[in-house]
């Protein structure tokens, strides 16, 4: 009998089929019982006919609980009432094993409950669906840089200086040395740039933010690509390209996912080339007609990414910032050496940014002064300025947030619930 997944069911209409997987849940109604089941591909409803099997298999349908683990042989017919198109006529049911009773149940739980059963939690319709979107997304952002002619880098997790401040980082004993979880892979990229011309790594990063909003997480994933011999404006148009790639990617690939999270799929439909395109200053004569409370010259708050984001139905790229708020490695506007050739891309309906990215300083004697100035250990930093003294380029990046864009993408309130288990401020269990 051939082992099937839920997801290929209508090739095998007429069939008899085994499925292997877990109880969702369970309705009893006269002689017959309707196991809803997930193989962790999808959802199909195996029907129980007194009548139709043995004695010994109706008593198992009759009494297996939630979450169980079962193996389910029987025809597959289609129904259009059933969810996916399908149903499974059953005539065997084994039970590996009757779970314990199920401590999720339908009823309203706070969310304190579901994150200590977050193991658990990640069964549920909602979560499955979120993480599938995450899961897409990741390989989406793969196959585009591939396909572009982007070589793959693996970036340390360990690092022995900062690379986004030092008020955020979690420090560790490297064999009686001073190390820290990596903060980004960019400053390591910009060497693999010098070397393949095109590269992006993707990784876990870390910040030690005491921050305990809806968008910040202590561990999240970046894709980080970084390109030689381009400039903001070259990594900008990458920026809106990738997004637009991405959600395009869902919207054709992940359909029933989104209609699971009941996603207003409409606001995502135009996000296509080009965004629009503010500077800071243009950014902050919005803000203070609005009446922030955020200083000119300050970087950007929340709220404040709130108020300019509500404007628009596409993600919104705000460039040069004051490069005294920014990352000491950020190339100096030309025209105006205040500000910093860089970029944020905030996302739509108050998800705040999504992408931080620059053209890097590429003079040697430019960085070691900025690396100076912000008080930064140089002997940590040498391997980085001899980038600029071996065939120099001008060169650019980003950093993308998974978690965030996948929040935006599923319409999630928070994004603990794009990662499976999410690290928050003292919060590691489980």
């Amino acid at each position: 009998m051939p082992h099937v997944y839920v997801e290929d069911i209508s090739k095998h209409e007429g069939q008899e089929v085994t499925l292997k997987g877990w109880v969702y849940n369970r309705t009893d109604k006269g002689k017959l019982r309707f196991l809803m089941l997930r193989d962790g591909s999808g959802l199909i409803q195996a029907v129980v006919f007194q009548k139709a099997v043995a004695p010994d298999v109706f008593t198992a349908a009759d009494t297996v609980t939630q979450e169980s683990s079962v193996i389910v042989t029987g025809k597959v017919r289609a129904d259009q009432r059933a969810p996916g198109g399908y149903e499974l006529d059953v005539t065997n049911l084994e039970v590996l094993q009757q779970a314990d009773a199920y401590p999720i149940t339908p009823k309203e739980h706070g969310t304190a409950f579901l994150m200590e059963n977050r193991h658990l939690w990640l069964r549920s319709s909602r979560q499955h669906a979120a993480l599938r979107v995450r899961s897409e997304i990741i390989k989406g952002c793969r196959d585009f840089f591939d396909d572009r002619g982007f070589v793959l880098v693996d970036t340390p997790i360990i690092t022995p200086a900062a690379c986004e401040g030092t008020t955020t980082l979690f420090e560790l004993d490297y064999f009686g040395e001073k190390a820290f979880l990596t903060q980004s892979g960019q400053l390591y990229n910009e060497a693999d740039c010098m070397a393949f011309g095109k590269v992006y790594c993707f990784g876990p990063t870390f910040r030690a933010e005491k921050s305990k909003t809806r968008r910040h997480l202590m561990e999240f994933w970046m894709i980080e690509p970084e390109v030689a011999f381009a400039d903001l404006d070259d990594i900008m148009r990458l920026a809106e390209d990738l997004i637009s790639y991405l959600v395009a990617r869902v919207l054709e690939k992940r359909g029933e996912e989104l209609k699971r999270l009941e996603r207003n799929t409409a606001l995502l439909e135009n996000v296509r080339p080009p965004f629009p395109r503010i500077s800071y200053h243009e950014a902050f004569d919005i803000l203070e007609k609005e009446g922030t409370e955020t200083a000119r010259g300050a970087d950007l708050g929340a709220p404040d990414e709130t108020i300019l984001s509500s404007r628009y139905d596409k993600p919104l790229m705000v460039h040069r910032y004051p490069k005294d708020v920014k990352a000491f490695y950020m190339q100096p506007d030309p025209q105006n050496p205040d500000v910093a050739l860089c970029v944020d891309v905030l996302a739509p309906e108050g998800y705040g940014e999504i992408i931080g990215g620059s053209q890097r300083i590429h003079d040697h004697d430019l960085l070691l002064k900025r690396i100076k100035e912000h008080n930064l250990p140089i002997e940590a930093f040498q391997w980085y300025l001899d980038i600029r003294k071996y065939g120099t380029v001008p060169h650019s990046g980003f950093g993308m947030g998974i978690e965030r864009v996948v929040a935006w993408i599923c319409g999630l309130e928070h994004v603990r619930e794009t990662i499976p288990f999410p690290r928050m401020l003292y919060k590691i269990y489980p």
